[in-house]
């Protein structure tokens, strides 16, 4: 078997990515290498095909123990034998794991590097037939790297060991050319194949804001995203508690991750969000590293992280299915007080000398304020990442809040020369927000001690509002015209290098600030053109099979099919196996355990629809697959047809409706509407959910019904059982009435 059936047998792709297919030649050939690709790039599947063409045993050494099961669970439901090795098993099990592994029963095999001295383990690494070791996460081994972990400093001896050294695989995601020499030096690594794939993340979409309430910023940011999953990443374990409280207490089902919690709290947590049973987390940085979770949607910060590093790192575990994806981090200068207080007393590595630790602090606090540039910066952001890294970008993309958003350009330097001689006068005695009230005049009642109003700076940019005046200082100091220090710990503002030429003239200061902000990309009910039927309909019913599935077999629902994969069957509509085998993502055992399932919805979605049929050749005397498409276009109102809908003054059934708003419409021109369709296009929404009862299967109120002030009445059937019937009230058939109605310029 070849790289390319063994992709689509396990894998259910057809194709290799960017930079894939060079790691897999290279070690299947016995060639040590190092790979850096961006996170959803498909780095597993460098070391995971060489280990099933081989005819040995590979080693995946990896800290995460979350990972390492939720890839050897992976593996498994592909039909590729692994295992792995680690704490969260009993010495028992370890025990039968290593005696099965020596009998050849295990391909792969993902071990912690703490167990890599373990005798016992030792003792069966050496006498097993290794071919491969592949190192995950791979900047772990430099202490100037995020995440150093002291036992990667033992893989290369360990590696030493073997009388016939296996091929050698290192692996990160984010690494600096700095951290990329520590790799190859540290893990011995022989005549590489080294691949940086490049770091940029198409399908993700940046953004910093600075919302006066960060709280309010997420309520009305979720009040858009609904039904998507997501992380909100907090600096601090309170930060978390008491934004997770926040958000369930404003109908936002939350749950919470941080080192503070108990074991058992936190495996809990992180099932719930792996599961897809709570869809919002908000979490330290301890939450993420190894998460396999494909359909995050977005990724907020609610504080600046500490190094860009970091930043991209955990910004990354959005979107790694491959469809787009959202991180936004919500940035005051507060969090720069934090982080410098977070570095400053960080607990002591006794692994480090004095000299070591003392230069580890001073690159923390540049990686720092690094970051605090990326929040300020005046450009593009996702320029500035890749640029970070070592990699060219241009001067703008289309996928980032400064690029979309649009900026004004003013000439202020007549505010920075008041702002420069207030640092003057001041001498280090202010921050930057009292900086802005002396400037503004709207100092404190306590503060009046100080005599600011004696000044002559006082009331200097008397006019401008305070938060203005704080973006003005912020701008200032980027462009180095002020300077922050912290002598004692606190932030202050001094004039800056470039100070002295505002001052005499020499530099004027063009101050460039974000237009107004745009509506957010997603709107919590959509209005595009839709028709009768669309693909997000399928979608919704996908899913619902498919957390079905991963209840009835214990597996989070990416480990079924990828959000990626879904979409992909919303595209092609398969109705036989043979089409249901080329869905992107869908492998041949995959195929085999859920493929009838899945093509049962499908098939009856196509059939209500008239979207596609299978009907039988009389020629032949076999079933053959025939396309059908209805050429009518799908049910749409123009703004003009719509305004002539008159609601019902009672609330009315959803059949009711569609059949008012179908007798608006010629019906040569589109399809009919009917009841069956306006249920289809609620459910999809949340509006309705389906209920299962011993009559059957009703659509009932869901999540969003009271958003859509929908109501109930209680009914007998003809045989006398009782049962519900959904109606639309005079608002709700508004609401609903715009979903049915193109836009203006659409009309």
């Amino acid at each position: 078997m070849d790289k390319y059936k063994v992709l689509k047998k396990y894998f259910g792709y057809t194709s290799f990515h960017p930079g894939q297919e060079e790691m897999i030649d290279s070690l299947s050939n016995g060639r040590d290498v190092l790979a850096v690709m961006p996170t959803g790039a498909g780095k597993s599947l460098c070391y995971q095909i060489p280990a099933i063409l081989s005819d040995g045993i590979s080693l995946v050494i990896s800290p995460l123990l979350s990972l390492m099961k939720d890839q050897v669970r992976s593996l498994n439901q592909a039909g590729v034998p692994a295992a792995y090795i680690n704490s969260s098993l009993t010495e028992g099990q370890i025990r039968k794991a290593l005696r099965l592994a020596g009998e050849g029963a295990y391909r792969i095999i993902y071990v912690a590097p703490e167990r890599l001295v373990s005798p016992n383990f030792l003792s069966f690494a050496l006498n097993a037939d290794i071919r491969l070791v592949a190192v995950d996460e791979a900047h772990c081994v430099s202490q100037w790297g995020q995440d150093f972990r002291p036992s990667y400093l033992k893989i290369a001896g360990f590696i030493g060991q073997f009388p016939h050294r296996p091929s050698v695989g290192a692996f990160t995601a984010t690494a600096t050319a700095a951290v990329r020499r520590d790799i190859l030096k540290l893990l011995s690594l022989r005549d590489p194949k080294i691949v940086v794939s490049g770091f940029d993340r198409p399908n993700l979409f940046f953004g910093v804001e600075t919302p006066r309430s960060k709280d309010q910023w997420i309520l009305q940011y979720l009040s858009h995203h609904r039904d998507e999953s997501g992380i909100i990443y907090c600096a601090t374990r309170k930060n978390t508690d008491r934004l997770c409280d926040f958000l369930n207490a404003h109908g936002y089902l939350s749950t919470r991750y941080h080192a503070g919690m108990s074991n058992e709290e936190r495996i809990s947590s992180q099932d719930n969000f792996i599961f897809d049973r709570i869809k919002l987390i908000t979490a330290t940085n301890a939450f993420g590293m190894g998460i396999d979770k494909s359909n995050v949607r977005f990724v907020i910060h609610y504080n600046m992280p500490q190094s860009m590093e970091n930043y991209y790192q955990e910004a990354g575990r959005a979107g790694r299915d491959g469809d787009p994806a959202e991180c936004v981090l919500l940035y005051s200068p507060q969090d720069m007080i934090i982080g410098r207080y977070m570095i400053e007393h960080r607990e002591r590595n006794e692994e480090l000398s004095d000299g070591e630790f003392e230069e580890l602090r001073r690159r923390d606090l540049e990686k720092l304020r690094r970051m605090e540039k990326y929040c300020t910066c005046p450009g593009c952001l996702r320029q500035y990442i890749l640029e970070y890294f070592g990699e060219k970008a241009g001067s703008s993309c289309s996928g980032c809040s400064h690029c979309t958003g649009g900026y004004a350009v003013t000439d202020a330097t007549w505010e920075a020369r008041k702002a420069v001689a207030a640092a003057v006068e001041l001498n280090g005695r202010c921050g930057l927000k009292n900086m802005a009230k002396v400037l503004c005049g709207t100092v404190r009642e306590e503060d009046k001690k100080r005599r600011f109003s004696s000044l002559r700076c006082w009331k200097a940019l008397d006019g401008m509002e305070e938060t203005d005046v704080c973006d003005l200082l912020e701008a200032l100091i980027q462009d180095e015209i002020l300077s922050r220090s912290f002598p004692g710990g606190y932030p202050v503002i001094n004039p800056g290098r470039l100070a002295e030429d505002i001052l005499s003239g020499k530099k004027s200061f063009m101050w460039r600030r974000p237009a107004e902000k745009k509506e957010s990309r997603n709107a919590p009910v959509r209005m595009e053109n839709e028709g009768a039927w669309s693909e997000e309909d399928l979608m919704a019913l996908l899913r619902g099979l498919r957390l079905t599935i991963s209840q009835e077999k214990g597996l989070p629902p990416h480990i079924i099919f990828s959000d990626s994969a879904l979409s992909d069957m919303c595209r092609k509509l398969p109705l036989t196996e043979r089409e249901f085998i080329d869905v992107s993502g869908v492998g041949f055992r995959k195929a085999e355990e859920y493929g009838e399932r899945f093509l049962q919805v499908i098939r009856s979605f196509c059939a209500r629809f008239a979207i596609r049929e299978i009907s039988d050749d009389p020629k032949k005397g076999r079933q053959r697959k025939t396309y059908r498409q209805d050429q009518r276009l799908r049910f749409m109102l123009t703004p003009s047809e719509a305004s002539a809908f008159v609601p019902s003054e009672e609330p009315c059934s959803m059949a009711h409706f569609a059949k008012v708003l179908s007798d608006l419409k010629e019906p040569s021109e589109v399809r009919k509407l009917f009841g069956v369709d306006v249920e289809g296009k609620l459910l999809s929404l949340d509006v309705l959910k389906k209920e299962k009862k011993e009559t059957g299967e009703y659509a009932v109120p869901g999540p969003r019904a009271q958003e859509f002030h929908l109501s109930v009445q209680e009914k007998l059937s003809a045989k006398g059982t009782a049962y519900q019937t959904v109606l639309l009230s005079p608002e709700a058939q508004m609401m609903i009435l715009r979903l049915y109605t193109a836009p203006e310029d659409q009309k």
